[in-house]
C-alpha cells in the first residue's frame, strides 16, 4: 500500500512540475528570444535567434527548476489536499513523517534529474549556443572570431591574441621568468593545440636574456609542452554557466595551482550544488504548508506562495553570490546559507504539525 501511495505521490509532484516548468521556461525563452533579436547581425538573424533560444532552455530549466518544483508541489499536494485525499491517508495510520519520506522520495527523483540537467545537458548546449552565435554574427570578419586571453603555467605567461573553438590561435606572446627576473620572451605569428595537447608554434621568435648577454632563437616551427590543455584553455574562454561541475573542479584546480583567482569558479560550483540539492527539499516544504491553511484554499494562493517563496529563494541565492564575489566571502558559506535556511524552515514547519 505504502508503496502505491509512494508513487501515486510521486507522478502527482512530477507532473505537476513539468508543467510549471514549461510555463516558466515558455516565459524565459520568450525574454530571451526579445531580448537576442536587438543583437542581430551578420549571419545572426531570427532563425538564428530561435536557435540560440532553444539550445539555452535546459540550463534555464537548471536554474528554474528549484521553483518549478516548489509551485508544482504546492498546487500538486494542494489539489490532494483540498480533495481530502491526504486527510483520508492520515487517517489510514500514515504518520508526518511517512507522507514526508513519500515526498522526499519524489525529491529525490527530482534531484537525480536536475543533477543530469546540470551536468550533462544544459553545460554543453550553452556552450555550443554562445559558439554558434558568435560564429554566425562575425562569420564575414576573421578578425573578430575568438577572444584573446592570458594563461598561466608555473613561471610562463601566455598572451593569446585570438582563440576560436578549434583552438586555432593568432600570434603568441610568450613571458617566461625566474622568480621575479624576466628569463625570456618569444613570440609565434601563429599556434595551435593539436590532439595530444602539444602545443604548436609557428615561426617562432624567442628572446633569452642571460647574466652575460642576450641571446635570440629562431624557429620555423617549434613543438611546445604547457600545463594548460585543451580543456582548461576551453574553460578560460568558457562562461561559468557554460561549464559541468567536473569542468568546473579541474579549472579550480590549475587555478588553484597556479596562484590564480579561483572565488567567482568556486561560487559557481557550489551554488550549482546547493542549487541542486534544495530540489530535494521544496517538495517536503510544499508538504508543510498544504497542512495549514492552504488545504482549503484555492489553486491561485497556493501558485502566489509558490512564486513569492520561489522569488525570494532566487533573489538571495543570486544576492549573496555576487555578494560573496564584491566581499571576498566564503564560497561555501555563501551558496548554502539559502539552501539551509529553506531546509531549516521545513524542519520547523514539519515539527509542528499534529
Amino acid at each position: 500500500m505504502t508503496s502505491i501511495l509512494r508513487l501515486y505521490m510521486m507522478r502527482t509532484i512530477l507532473i505537476s512540475t513539468a508543467m510549471v516548468l514549461m510555463v516558466l521556461l515558455a516565459l524565459a525563452g520568450l525574454f530571451e528570444f526579445i531580448a537576442e533579436l536587438d543583437d542581430t547581425q551578420g549571419n545572426y538573424q531570427t532563425p538564428q535567434v530561435v536557435l540560440y533560444t532553444a539550445l539555452r532552455l535546459p540550463n534555464l530549466a537548471f536554474q528554474m527548476l528549484p521553483i518549478g518544483v516548489l509551485i508544482g508541489s504546492l498546487l500538486g499536494l494542494g489539489a490532494l489536499a483540498g480533495g481530502s485525499e491526504i486527510i483520508v491517508m492520515r487517517s489510514a495510520g500514515l504518520s508526518v513523517l511517512e507522507l514526508t519520506g513519500m515526498v522526499a522520495f519524489s525529491g529525490g527523483v527530482l534531484l537525480v534529474l536536475t543533477g543530469l540537467l546540470g551536468e550533462f545537458i544544459g553545460p554543453p548546449l550553452d556552450f555550443y549556443a554562445r559558439n554558434m552565435r558568435v560564429e554566425a554574427r562575425y562569420e564575414k570578419d576573421d578578425s573578430r572570431l575568438g577572444n584573446a586571453t592570458w594563461v598561466k603555467d608555473g613561471e610562463v605567461y601566455l598572451h593569446l591574441e585570438r582563440v576560436n573553438p578549434e583552438f586555432q590561435f593568432g600570434s603568441l606572446y610568450l613571458y617566461k621568468f625566474d622568480g621575479d627576473r624576466l628569463e625570456a620572451i618569444a613570440v609565434a605569428e601563429s599556434s595551435g593545440i593539436d590532439e595530444d595537447d602539444n602545443w604548436i608554434l609557428e615561426n617562432f621568435r624567442e628572446t633569452r636574456f642571460k647574466r652575460d648577454g642576450v641571446q635570440v632563437l629562431k624557429s620555423s616551427r617549434t613543438i611546445e609542452s604547457f600545463g594548460v590543455n585543451a580543456q582548461l584553455l576551453g574553460s578560460s574562454l568558457a562562461k561559468p554557466l557554460s561549464l559541468s561541475a567536473r569542468e568546473l573542479l579541474t579549472y579550480i584546480d590549475y587555478l588553484k595551482r597556479n596562484n590564480l583567482d579561483a572565488l567567482k569558479y568556486e561560487t559557481e560550483f557550489w551554488y550549482r550544488v546547493s542549487r541542486t540539492c534544495v530540489v530535494l527539499i521544496m517538495p517536503m516544504l510544499a508538504l508543510a504548508f498544504v497542512f495549514g491553511s492552504l488545504r482549503t484554499g484555492g489553486a491561485g494562493g497556493r501558485l502566489m506562495l509558490g512564486v513569492v517563496i520561489g522569488l525570494a529563494y532566487y533573489l538571495a541565492s543570486e544576492t549573496l553570490a555576487n555578494s560573496g564575489q564584491v566581499y571576498n566571502l566564503n564560497p561555501i558559506m555563501v551558496a548554502w546559507l539559502p539552501t539551509l535556511t529553506i531546509a531549516l524552515v521545513t524542519a520547523f514547519a514539519l515539527s509542528r504539525i499534529r
